[in-house]
């Protein structure tokens, strides 16, 4: 992830084809170890092909994978709106149990 985070950079920063070189500057700006294999297997593959392009597919293949949510999606699909707002006030009372005992642990409030 760190290459191809690296390459959008270099493309963001003006540079439409950013070089091995270009990346592994990128990387050791951030402290980041350059794998040469890493880098030169990123440029064969976006070699030739616009970068608008590239994210657009790669969203493409994102939204074709499935994220979970399941339980939430039958829930809402059997008892509609009242349902979904169940779900959502649970999760809301976990959310705040959870930062109880958070704060239990250290023995003080960070935000009271």
């Amino acid at each position: 992830m760190k290459v191809i985070a690296a390459y959008l950079l270099g493309a963001l920063g003006g540079n439409a084809s950013p070089t091995a070189e270009d990346l592994k500057a990128i990387l050791s700006s951030v402290g980041a170890e350059a794998d040469n294999e890493k880098i030169e297997l990123l440029l064969s593959q976006v070699k030739g092909k616009d970068l608008a392009e590239l994210i657009a597919a790669g969203r493409e293949m994102i939204a074709s994978v499935p994220s979970g949510g399941g339980g939430v999606a039958v829930a809402a699909g059997g008892g509609g709106g009242a349902a979904a707002a169940a779900v959502a006030e649970a999760k809301e009372e976990k959310k705040v149990e959870e930062k109880e005992e958070s704060e239990e642990e250290f023995g003080f409030d960070l935000f009271g």
